[in-house]
């Protein structure tokens, strides 16, 4: 008897995605002084001499960080639905988090968020760092945009970014309108940076509403859970590139040229320069900043999504602190794990693969390569650990 063979479709197909671990940059065919990299950021009318943005988290970015950071060359975001707008005095706030048992900051931080947003507050953290000199940017949930983002323009905020763990440029939802960003840029006057998405059509979907720039991410982050407990998320190198290809096909279509951030993710120097060579214009982070003497989470870290009062998406990490802001951006460093001077790596990678502008970066090849642990660095791991 003969079997007859059954013919099937294939239900679904899976594509391979790749992480900063995986992939890495080919050195170009010349070489070009370092010091000759132009490394800009231009959000609209804003142009920033680092393409580095600090994230919209509390153990990252308040008042003083924002301002340091701005005069530094960068751009940090405040988080407007944190506790630098529910309490007169974060600092003690902050304090108890980073000093609370492991088994209890979940429930102790659902706790404290759980205290109101004080209007008040949004204005004067904003006026605080317009007093002394710096760039202000800062972060809404697409939820509260309608109700701050008035407010923030009013106290004089120069960028509006609007966050959640995924957006989209068509949201359905049971209220009579949603958020649509189009008439978010009737509605104030400022440059709307939106995030987070990790898809081409996302992403072009995102452009098309007219917004200045896109955060790329979903899931990476190192106080970030996501992926844990939704599931979703793409890697980061992956999701840069597809998001790039958009930006790409939105400036052939009208002339203009959308950034995209890759936002989350980074240990080190190496990662954002992969980011860049990807396809990013810029890149923010988190972990590594709270690592600064400055950052206000006194060596932790935990993700925005940590204190929802249902389904927390985060946890607090102990990053520890490991030099000052300028450390890490700029060096001096002692340490070889590419986790300080991210500026100076920067422009040593544009430097090998002979380029001079971040966009240039974007034409770099990349291949994909073995764990780097693979590659005679054995030791290096095993003398790290002991």
């Amino acid at each position: 008897m003969v079997r007859k063979k059954v013919e099937f479709s294939q239900y679904k197909q899976l594509r391979r995605a790749y992480s900063f671990d995986e992939v890495a940059i080919v050195p170009g065919d010349i070489t070009v002084n370092p010091d000759q990299a132009n490394i800009d950021l231009t959000i609209e009318d804003y142009t920033f001499s680092l393409p580095i943005i600090a994230s919209a988290m509390d153990a990252v970015t308040d008042v003083n960080f924002a301002v340091l950071l701005s005069k530094m060359g960068g751009l940090a975001v405040l988080h407007l639905e944190g506790v630098q707008t529910r309490y007169e005095n974060p600092g003690e706030v902050l304090a108890r988090i980073a000093q609370a048992p492991q088994s209890e900051v979940t429930g102790l931080m659902q706790q404290i968020y759980a205290e109101p947003i004080k209007e008040k507050l949004i204005g004067e953290r904003i006026q605080e760092i317009k007093r002394q000199g710096g760039t202000c940017a800062v972060s809404v949930t697409p939820a509260n945009t309608k109700r701050f983002a008035p407010l923030s323009a009013e106290a004089g905020a120069d960028i509006l970014f609007v966050q959640s763990t995924v957006t989209t440029a068509r949201h359905v939802s049971k209220s009579y309108r949603g958020l649509i960003f189009s008439e978010l840029r009737q509605m104030v006057p400022l440059p709307v940076v939106v995030g987070n998405c990790v898809s081409y059509s996302a992403c072009l979907e995102i452009m098309r509403t007219g917004v200045s720039a896109v955060l790329i991410g979903v899931g990476p982050g190192a106080a970030c859970t996501t992926r844990e407990v939704l599931g979703v998320g793409v890697p980061q190198v992956t999701a840069t590139i597809d998001c790039a290809a958009a930006r790409d096909q939105y400036y052939k279509e009208t002339g203009q040229y959308v950034p995209v951030i890759t936002d989350g993710g980074f240990r080190k120097g190496g990662d954002v320069c992969k980011a860049l060579a990807a396809g990013a214009d810029a890149v923010m982070l988190g972990s590594i900043f709270a690592q600064a003497k400055e950052a206000p989470g006194l060596g932790y870290h935990w993700g925005m999504a940590h204190p929802h009062p249902a389904l927390p998406r985060g946890t607090r990490i102990k990053v520890g602190t490991t030099g000052t802001l300028e450390q890490i951006l700029f060096g001096p460093t002692s340490v070889t794990d590419g986790s300080q001077n991210i500026v100076g790596a920067i422009r040593t990678a544009m430097g090998v693969c002979g380029v001079t502008t971040i966009r240039d970066m974007h034409q770099a090849e990349m291949v994909i390569a073995p764990a780097i642990t693979t590659e005679g660095k054995s030791w290096q791991k095993a003398q790290s650990s002991s």
